[in-house]
């Protein structure tokens, strides 16, 4: 964990315990989609807010891939939290961990860097620290299949595909060649697709006549899923031309197929030993053990189950948002993804400021579905929105446009969109980087 904001926040500065007289203090745990939502629709309210992450920055992470896979640089789709403070003045934001919480005491245990503990008050408590990648009772898979949910994931994701060439060029042994080139990826969602579709076209055009030894473009990607067919939270016929354009792509898509061991070798799917360097995970995810700590009834994925108004039935004033949380509509999970994110923290933040003035609730969340998309490569998304159903060129410049409108900041907006336009001229990629190990001591 960083500590590059640690001074910011000394001991005998308690911005969570300090509340005006009168004022309601909130506590907002996680800065992402859900709780960055519920603190900007606090900004009006007469409260005072506390945000705390373990981390200084906003992710946006539908574009997580593209860090993953050489596209984008980590600055590029994230932004510091705490720029918060200075355009909302009701808000501090506070580098911590969360330990423990306190319902009867109305109370959380933080863990700050290189200071400690500390315990912080609240009236209103706000849970939204999103979801980590679940190996499904398999934890040992961790190890040597990364999943992809912080930057850090991305940047040891593309220091394991750019190393992989590179040790593919360096060893005599064809078989080892062959392992260095074959990369499997474990879970057909958005994630999975996106993820393998971006390698293709690393291989097949960012790196071609790059080395002199092997040609990138022989390479094996594989995409292994229990399921019965890719992008199973979107329409079948969407699903199928998603496959066809993985298939063209090179991608060897294998759906039913169960994984079954994850080794330094490779995988074992269907009983089958496939030998690899680059195993990625992009399956299955749980919830932040934060949510244990509620002592609320959960889902098998470790989410809350909320009531209509995102609080939880052991404290009416303790909300869980995002993926987080886990509630139903006209009988249909609300799906765990950005927009649903940012509409739950949105109605948090509301009818918080509404109880912080001894309102009345007014209507129960409900999830308005704007549509879900998902990229296949260079000029191919889909796109699913109520009977609306496209896919192909038009598709992928929708996609494009609204993915560089939704991000966090006017610079990463620039940024992206000109990084997008050299690359989509060129077939280059600007953050081909392999991160440096710790060297080892002089002898």
């Amino acid at each position: 964990m960083t500590t590059v904001l640690t001074k910011s926040f000394p001991q005998e500065k308690r911005p969570s315990t300090r509340a005006a007289q009168g004022k309601k203090r909130v506590l907002i745990v996680g800065g992402g989609f859900a709780g960055i939502a519920a603190a900007r629709a606090l900004k009006r309210a007469d409260v005072d807010i506390t945000l705390i992450d373990r981390r200084n920055h906003h992710i946006f992470q539908p574009l997580l891939y593209q860090v993953a896979t050489a596209v984008l640089a980590p600055s590029e789709i994230a932004a510091p939290i705490r720029q918060l403070e200075a355009k909302q003045k009701n808000l501090s934001v506070l580098l911590a961990e969360v330990k423990g919480i306190d319902l009867a005491a109305r109370t959380i245990e933080a863990i700050c860097p290189e200071i400690g503990s500390r315990k912080l008050a609240y009236d209103f408590l706000v849970i939204a620290t999103g979801m980590h990648p679940s190996y499904f009772g398999h934890d040992e898979f961790a190890q040597f299949a990364p999943g992809l949910k912080s930057l850090n994931d991305a940047e040891t994701i593309r220091t394991k595909i750019l190393s992989a060439f590179e040790l593919a060029e360096s060893t005599d042994d064809e078989r080892e060649r062959a392992r260095q080139m074959t990369f499997v990826l474990v879970g057909a969602g958005p994630t999975g697709v996106e993820l393998a579709a971006s390698i293709a076209q690393l291989v097949s055009v960012t790196l071609r006549n790059n080395f002199r030894k092997i040609d990138p473009a022989k390479s094996r990607i594989v995409l292994l899923d229990g399921g019965t067919r890719v992008l199973p939270s979107f329409a079948e016929s969407l699903s199928r031309k998603a496959a066809t354009r993985l298939t063209k792509l090179g991608v060897e898509v294998a759906t039913g197929v169960k994984v079954e061991k994850v080794d330094d070798q490779g995988v074992i799917a269907a009983g089958v030993r496939i030998p690899s360097a680059t195993v990625l995970w992009t399956a299955g995810v749980s919830a932040s053990p934060i949510v244990k700590m509620l002592g609320t009834r959960t889902d098998r994925a470790g989410r809350a189950f909320v009531g209509a108004f995102m609080d939880i039935p052991e404290a009416p004033n303790v909300f869980v948002a995002g993926d987080a949380a886990t509630m139903t509509q006209d009988g249909h999970p609300v799906p765990g993804v950005a927009q649903a994110a940012i509409q739950q923290g949105r109605f948090v933040g509301q009818v918080i400021a509404g109880r912080a003035r001894s309102r009345k609730d007014g209507r129960p969340f409900r999830y308005r579905n704007k549509g879900n998309m998902a990229v296949v490569g260079k000029n191919f998304a889909i796109l699913e929105a109520g009977h609306l159903r496209s896919s192909g060129f038009v598709t992928w410049w929708v996609w494009a446009a609204l993915h560089v409108l939704a991000l966090p900041q006017l610079q990463n907006r620039f940024r992206v969109q000109t990084q997008w336009f050299w690359s989509y001229l060129s077939g280059q990629r600007s953050s081909r980087l392999i991160s440096e190990g710790p060297r080892p001591p002089a002898s």
